[in-house]
């Protein structure tokens, strides 16, 4: 017989992950995803997000319509390595700020669902 306690069953359990509280690092799924999302869509910039104490560093990249996409990535170099081999413009988002596009994509998904 297993004991459980009470919230053992509402943890997550992922194979390869670290131990609670410990921050992921980027991945080679999070670069597929990168370079999948951006060779689909046309007017994608990157704008890169510093480490915080949930996340590490991530990238938003965003496209022409202002829709985006988040992941993590190692470093502002590999970011900046990832968009010049795709011809991506790169920023700080903590110099620059998001596009106006983006928060209008994102409250138009608001609306649509009815939030």
């Amino acid at each position: 017989m297993v004991e459980m306690g009470l919230f053992d069953s509402l943890r997550r359990k992922r194979k390869g992950e670290g131990k609670p509280g410990t921050l992921r690092k980027a991945s080679a799924g999070d670069t597929k995803h990168l370079e999948e999302w951006a060779a689909s869509r046309h007017g994608v910039e990157a704008y890169v997000e510093p480490k915080t104490t949930v996340t590490e560093m991530t990238v938003v990249l965003i496209a022409h319509d202002g829709e985006w996409t988040r992941r993590r990535v190692e470093s502002f170099a590999a970011a900046q390595q990832f968009g010049g081999k795709r011809s991506i413009p790169v920023y700080e988002v903590a110099k620059v700020g998001y596009p106006k596009r983006m928060r209008e994509y994102t409250e138009r998904q608001k609306r649509a669902k009815g939030n």
